[in-house]
């Protein structure tokens, strides 16, 4: 396997950010939280905007401490903004390659990587690198999406297209959209031999969830990496990309509309 990251298939658009700022520790590492405690020292890995980040660095200041690193440099700085705008003062931002951290041995307590696996070319090597940098009886945490275990009604075929889309878009760029389901997998092959897993869901069935997600839905097949992706290797065509939206927008009108994302979740101790 390569040891390159993946392309990133999301992409940085503003539909895409707006999903990943809506992001918390409460909402997306609940799993997590049960080990955090004042003092630690966190590496936040794949970081994004920094709302799960700053919820992380609360829980464990004022006298511990948070690196969050992300590939782009950009969203990196918008992430300290963030930061800094709640008051969060014991956050550092770097750019870093989740292949190759520039941090040393055993240096942090808990290694956190939330919806990043699904997105590097070589999972295991990964997953090895933040066990390299995770001191003794500290812990890697990681939470991913599983697509194919998404479950959506009603079944309109806009949205099957569109999962079928971005299954193709993900493993081209490198990927692997059904990761949820294979982290414990991988972090055994890493060589973690206590490995908790877990799972948990993302629910839109409120016609104010379903007006967020199915608008951002909309806003991304036709505006974000997938859509460039899609077009440029001859995937979709932007007709083929305005009709998924056009579905997206249709379910979200559907007063009984429902979509669930499953993610799986792993807690392996070093």
């Amino acid at each position: 396997m390569s040891d390159r990251q993946a392309v990133y298939t999301h992409g940085h658009q503003e539909p895409v950010l707006r999903s990943h700022r809506s992001r918390t520790a409460a909402n997306s590492a609940a799993y997590l939280l049960p080990e955090l405690r004042p003092g630690q020292a966190v590496l936040d890995v794949g970081c994004g905007p920094g709302t799960i980040t700053a919820d992380l660095a609360g829980l464990v200041g004022p006298t511990g401490r948070v690196v969050a690193v992300d590939t782009s440099a950009e969203v990196l700085a918008a992430a300290a903004e963030y930061t800094a705008g709640r008051g969060v003062g014991n956050v550092a931002f770097e750019v870093a390659d989740a292949h190759r951290l520039p941090y040393a041995d055993g240096e942090f307590d808990v290694v956190h990587a939330h919806q990043v696996l699904q997105h590097v070319t070589d999972p295991v090597a990964v997953l090895r690198e933040l066990r390299r940098v995770t001191a003794p009886g500290g812990v890697v945490a990681c939470r991913d999406a599983d697509y194919t275990a998404m479950t959506w009604y009603p079944e309109l075929p806009e949205l099957a297209g569109w999962m079928a889309l971005y299954q193709r878009v993900s493993r081209a760029n490198g990927g692997e959209p059904d990761a949820g389901r294979r982290l414990a997998a991988w972090a055994r092959a890493a060589g973690f031999d206590r490995v908790a897993c877990s799972s948990s869901t993302w629910t839109y069935a409120t016609q104010e969830q379903r007006d967020w997600w199915g608008g951002l839905w909309a806003d991304r097949v036709v505006d974000s990496g997938i859509a460039r992706t899609a077009v440029a290797d001859g995937y979709a065509t932007p007709a083929e990309l305005a009709a998924l939206s056009d579905g997206w927008r249709r379910w979200a009108a559907d007063r009984d509309g429902w979509f669930a994302v499953l993610h799986g979740e792993i807690l392996a101790r070093v």
